[in-house]
């Protein structure tokens, strides 16, 4: 599912040259991915807890199938957005699923491991996919149909994998009443959510900047026009994410959530700076350092509300956690596109830093107060 989420990385710039669209149209394309996310999320992110995890990733896996064929098929933009929009409802859909079964099927003395897998499966497929998206594009003629063709191939074997899976959920009343678009945390884990919200949509607009506005940067602002590098640029973050991820699993999770905040405010300082600067060495030190910070603090933000979530919520609870984090990634990226034409990129990308910074800032403070509450 990430896989194929972050191989439209270095595509987009592909498709820009090819139909001559605006920045603010790719930007909506990238976006667009987390429109249907959330749509799946909100109606679908609880059904898993009432009709099981198998028949609701299956369907998602057959979604996500029909999303590869447009991609495939797609003549203009229009087609492109579609398909991100559909591979978003495909990876919404499943999202929730996924990282419940994790953590159900994992042995009692590996739980944490399921937690774990299951934020770095989002950050690892999404830098694969951006890299080796970016590898079809430099020394392939036809890249768009083998990417697509490959990730198709893949959404197969998916639905085989998961069809020979045991089923960890047990079936109970409510399916059609759980599609209802809502917001459920458990009451137990509503204070850890709140302090942690903050510090996902830091994070995750971190990355919404290298794997959706990088590859405009690259061409706008650095005047560098190389697929390999857009695809390099959005592997970087996401890789040091995937990686941090287990890396510091073994920190208690408050350090880690306060690791990734202090991470993020660097990266989001350094992201400034090399647009004001002109320096693309610093945007992908930067991003390397803003991908530590957002597989510690995700990772950590997962271990400290999900053990606080009885079984019946849990699939509701992770998808609200999902909700913070894709607004975060996908509606900062669409505003960019909107204000860079009026007000130039280098000011767009100050008032973006600007936002994380208060962002981590009131998640600073949170974590700080639930501290201090607990020693008192």
């Amino acid at each position: 599912m990430y896989l194929a989420a972050g191989a439209p990385t270095p595509l987009l710039p592909l498709y820009q040259d090819e139909w001559n669209f605006p920045a603010v149209v790719l930007t909506a394309a990238f976006a667009a991915y987390a429109g249907g996310f959330l749509a799946a999320l909100l109606t679908a992110g609880s059904l898993s807890d009432h009709i099981g995890r198998r028949p609701v990733l299956i369907g998602a896996l057959l979604v996500q199938f029909v999303s590869t064929i447009m991609f495939i098929l797609a003549p203009d933009a229009g087609w492109v957005i579609a398909a991100r929009v559909v591979q978003g409802i495909a990876t919404g859909a499943a999202t929730s699923a996924f990282s419940a079964s994790l953590a159900e099927l994992a042995p009692v003395k590996h739980k944490k491991l399921g937690a774990i897998l299951g934020s770095v499966a989002v950050t690892g497929g999404l830098a694969l996919g951006a890299l080796l998206a970016g590898l079809a594009i430099e020394f392939t003629p036809s890249p768009n149909g083998l990417i697509f063709t490959v990730l198709a191939v893949i959404a197969v074997l998916g639905i085989i994998v998961v069809a020979l899976t045991p089923e960890s959920a047990t079936r109970r009343p409510g399916a059609w009443r759980s599609l209802i678009p809502r917001m459920a945390v458990a009451a137990a884990a509503r204070k850890e959510f709140a302090a942690a919200a903050p510090v996902i949509a830091a994070t995750w607009m971190l990355g919404g900047l290298s794997l959706g506005l990088a590859p405009t940067l690259v061409r706008n602002v650095f005047e560098v026009d190389s697929a390999l590098v857009n695809g390099l640029v959005g592997f970087v973050a996401s890789a040091a994410s995937a990686v941090s991820g287990i890396v510091f699993s073994r920190l208690a999770p408050r350090a880690g959530i306060k690791l990734g905040i202090y991470a993020a405010a660097v990266a989001a300082i350094g992201n400034v700076t090399s647009v004001l600067t002109g320096t693309l060495v610093l945007m992908v030190v930067s991003f390397v350092i803003g991908g530590i910070g957002f597989g510690s603090a995700f990772s950590a933000s997962l271990r400290l509300i999900m053990p606080l979530t009885d079984a019946q919520h849990r699939a509701g609870t992770i998808a609200s956690v999902f909700v913070v984090a894709y607004i975060a990634f996908g509606l900062p990226v669409v505003l960019v596109g909107l204000l860079a034409a009026p007000l130039g990129f280098p000011t767009t990308i100050v008032g973006y830093g600007a936002v994380i910074l208060l962002l981590v800032l009131i998640g600073l403070i949170a974590q700080f107060r639930i501290t201090r509450t607990a020693r008192a």
